[in-house]
């Protein structure tokens, strides 16, 4: 089943974000060569494909997983919880419709 990961970055997370941002691309990377991710991209602080310092407001993920449980476990572990880049998220079930 899919499932929507929604991480909402803490204010001023931007610095803390590029840093980590190799390794939480780097288990992106593996959901797309395991042919498991549908989307995935961050949210921009303002009105632009690049914010520049102002950076970017959290991140949506949409991806398979075997159960909301794994789903759950994979979004825990990623590198911008960790480090506290995310200070909330979200987790839900997703039923694509479109395209």
């Amino acid at each position: 089943m899919l499932y929507a990961i929604i991480g909402e970055d803490r204010p001023d997370s931007l610095a803390d974000r590029l840093a980590v941002r190799p390794a939480h691309l780097a288990r992106v990377d593996a959901l797309k060569a395991e042919g498991r991710l549908v989307l995935a991209g961050p949210f921009p602080a303002i009105d632009s494909p690049d914010p520049g310092p102002a950076g970017f407001t959290g991140s949506l993920l949409v991806a398979e997983f075997p159960c909301l449980a794994d789903a759950e476990a994979w979004a825990k572990a990623d590198p911008y919880v960790g480090n506290g880049v995310w200070q909330k998220v979200t987790v839900r079930p997703f039923k694509k419709v479109a395209p």
